[in-house]
């Protein structure tokens, strides 16, 4: 599933159903794994060895980060807790330079509400670059679009799309091929939040287009 582009995989500090997570892993593999901070101990619960570890190491368990310590070719960047950067921010930079086409955030959803909202505003920086990237769990699959996408029954995480404005508003969204059809729909942030919401695909292939703004879009599954 990874190997047809340069991809990464940024292991944060959220929570993550490891179960979830080693299934996942099994059906592809990575060009670059970043661990940010205490998804170091994810990482060594799930007996990966991450080419960089990013972070003020401020949550991850002394003892992961001595065992890790001892590991050669791994490269730390250790930055100052007052900074203006969140650590999943940084790993994502860190990414970027390193020329992958693909980022995959791992542990970037579950725990506090305020690091997940910024974690999907870090998108932002791969959308604008020209980047996948995409926040999964075993419920999720976010990422941000940009332009028409036309969606697959068989490569879907689940059972519903939706789309919320990430952009203030979003202008003429047309959806064919949806159980809930939409024809040049304009959207705002806060009015008619329930519109797209929990869509789900009519045919094997459904299509959304619109004219103007940013899309967050969420695959899920109950």
């Amino acid at each position: 599933m990874m190997a047809e582009k340069r991809s990464c995989l940024i292991i944060t500090g959220g929570t993550l159903d490891l179960a979830f997570a080693r299934s996942f892993l099994e059906r592809g593999s990575f060009a670059k794994v970043i661990a940010v901070d205490g998804g170091l101990e994810a990482a060594d619960a799930l007996g990966i060895v991450p080419d960089y570890i990013v972070g003020d190491f401020d949550t991850a368990e002394r003892a992961v980060l001595e065992k890790y310590r001892q590991m050669p070719f791994i490269v730390w960047e250790q930055h100052k807790p007052e900074k203006n950067e969140t650590d999943t921010e940084l790993a994502r930079n860190r990414a970027l330079t390193l020329g992958c086409e693909r980022i995959v955030f791992l542990g970037a959803t579950g725990g506090r509400l305020d690091h997940l909202l910024g974690n999907l505003h870090a998108l932002y920086g791969c959308l604008e670059r020209g980047i996948e990237a995409w926040l999964v769990d075993r419920q999720n699959r976010a990422y941000l679009v940009d332009a028409g996408k036309t969606f697959r029954r068989e490569e879907l995480w689940g059972k519903y799309v939706s789309f919320l404005p990430y952009t203030e508003e979003v202008k003429g969204i047309t959806l064919t091929g949806f159980r809930y059809p939409l024809n040049k729909k304009d959207i705002r942030q806060g009015v008619e939040v329930g519109l797209c919401i929990s869509n789900e695909l009519a045919e094997e292939e459904a299509r959304l287009e619109f004219d103007e703004g940013i899309l967050l879009c969420v695959e899920s599954r109950d």
